[in-house]
């Protein structure tokens, strides 16, 4: 079965905790098979999940909330 990498944005991580606390959230959606997260302490952290069918903005968005952080549109 394909994977399907997606990859998005997240504010107010600043510790391995953080990055802990979100990874946790996220891997608890159906579907998903790993959390990569590229902390930047105090910035933009940049967040890539692999799973195993399309997750929609909304769903992950609810997940890093409920982490206690926010999803934030790139600033392509």
């Amino acid at each position: 079965m394909a994977t399907v990498s997606t990859t998005v944005n997240v504010s107010g991580m600043t510790c391995g905790h953080c990055v802990s606390s979100v990874s946790e959230e996220i891997e608890a959606l159906s579907g998903v098979e790993a959390v990569d997260v590229d902390l930047k302490a105090g910035g933009i952290s940049t967040v890539t999940i692999t799973s195993t069918g399309t997750l929609s903005s909304a769903e992950i968005g609810e997940a890093v909330a409920e982490a206690g952080y926010l999803m934030v549109a790139s600033e392509a």
